[in-house]
C-alpha cells in the first residue's frame, strides 16, 4: 500500500507540473485572474503533494523531518501533516527558515521541491512570452 500511495502521490505531482508545458494559451493579459489561478494551482497541488510525501515517508517510519535537529516520533498523525505542509510550503517558495529541518532521503527531496520552486514561475514567463510572439497582430 506504501509503495502504491508513494507512486500516486509522484504521479499528481508529474501531471501538475506538466500542464505549464501543455499547449496551453494565456487569454487576454499576461496579468489575469485566471492566470493567476492557474500558477496558484499549480503551487497548491505541488505542495500538498510534496507534503503528503514527507509525511507518508515519515509515517512508514522513514524519518525525513526534524524540528531543531531532533526527529519527531511518527505516532501523532496530524502533528506529522502539519510539519509536513508548513516546511512544504517554505520550501516551495522560499530557503526555509532553518526551524524544520530535512533528515536523510528528504534533504534530497528538499532539493527538488525548492528546484521546483523556482522553476514553476520561469515557466510560466517563459510560457506567456512565447504566446505572445505566436500571437498574430492585433488589427486596427
Amino acid at each position: 500500500m506504501f509503495y502504491v500511495l508513494l507512486g500516486l502521490i509522484i504521479f499528481c505531482i508529474f501531471m501538475s507540473l506538466r500542464t505549464l508545458f501543455q499547449p496551453y494559451k494565456i487569454k487576454g493579459k499576461i496579468v489575469s485572474i485566471e492566470n493567476f489561478l492557474f500558477l496558484g494551482t499549480i503551487y497548491v497541488t505541488v505542495m500538498i503533494g510534496f507534503a503528503l510525501l514527507y509525511s507518508l515517508l515519515h509515517l512508514n517510519g522513514h524519518p525525513v523531518l526534524g524540528e531543531t535537529g531532533t526527529v519527531r516520533p511518527a505516532s501523532d498523525f496530524i502533528e506529522t501533516i502539519e510539519s509536513s505542509v508548513y516546511f512544504s510550503a517554505m520550501t516551495l517558495f522560499s530557503v526555509g527558515h532553518g526551524d524544520i529541518v530535512p533528515l536523510g532521503v528528504g534533504r534530497a527531496i528538499a532539493i527538488l521541491e525548492a528546484l521546483i520552486g523556482y522553476t514553476i514561475p520561469a515557466a510560466f514567463v517563459a510560457k506567456a512570452v512565447s504566446n505572445m510572439e505566436n500571437k498574430p497582430p492585433a488589427v486596427k
